[in-house]
């Protein structure tokens, strides 16, 4: 992802670099998968275990991990019951919770993004759903598409009980359905902290929508919700303050 960066920089430079870029982001989508993918002819099906919507309105959040963060973050602002979609770091210390710390992969850090929603509105399971589903492919081990390291992992950082067995739950569920070509590799690590990532990773899918990183590879992921997840869906997303 921080090549990327560096090459949208210099894309202002001259036309020619623009054109070079485009082609070897092109190759790279056709070696790695823009997120998950079930086999030919199998829909990825909804958790059979889940939790009940609640009675009355409220607050609860886990930390997803799945490659780079600015895809990760797009889809769940575009996702209904979700209030946020912050970027940030989980796993590692928080003197190490440095975007250019982090990205040397030696942190025990991955990019991860905190989503805070209400449960009377969105159930944990329809969240698992969507993660498992558009915003990464949960098969790639310490890898998410052109990126990759361990900071780029797939991990559920769960915050409860419950959010452990269902998620546990729902992974035997996939791998028992055979619904991938592989095995899932996601963790399930319990919540320790969540460090929010600097500023200028805040909202960066919708900054930039015309940056060839996210055109290639986070863009699609929220086509994909909406095409897959209608009624979950918002036009609008729910972005995050920034100061």
């Amino acid at each position: 992802m921080l090549v990327s960066v560096l090459m949208e920089g210099s894309m202002s430079n001259s036309s020619w670099i623009n054109g070079l870029i485009a082609v070897a982001l092109s190759a790279a989508i056709v070696v790695f998968p823009l997120a998950a993918r079930a086999k030919k002819g199998t829909e990825i099906p909804a958790p059979a275990i889940d939790a009940a919507l609640a009675q009355t309105s409220g607050q609860e959040s886990v930390v997803f991990a799945g490659g780079c963060f600015w895809g990760i973050q797009a889809v769940f602002q575009h996702v209904n019951g979700v209030i946020s979609a912050t970027s940030g770091y989980s796993g590692g210390e928080a003197k190490t919770a440095d975007y250019e710390v982090v990205s040397t992969g030696r942190t025990g850090h991955a990019e991860s993004v905190k989503v805070v929603f209400d449960p009377s509105q969105i159930t944990y399971g329809q969240l698992l759903h969507v993660f498992f589903s558009v915003a990464h492919d949960p098969t790639e081990l310490n890898r998410q598409g052109p990126d990759e390291g361990s900071q780029y992992r797939s991990v559920v950082f769960y915050s409860s009980p419950d959010q452990l067995r269902i998620t546990k739950a729902y992974i035997e569920q996939l791998n028992a359905a055979h619904v991938f070509k592989h095995e899932i590799v996601t963790q399930l690590v319990p919540l320790k902290e969540f460090y929010p990532a600097e500023a200028y990773h805040q909202n960066y899918a919708t900054v930039h929508p015309d940056s060839m990183y996210i055109r290639f590879n986070d863009a699609p992921k929220v086509e994909n919700l909406k095409k897959d997840f209608p009624q979950m869906y918002r036009e609008s997303p729910n972005l995050v303050a920034v100061k």
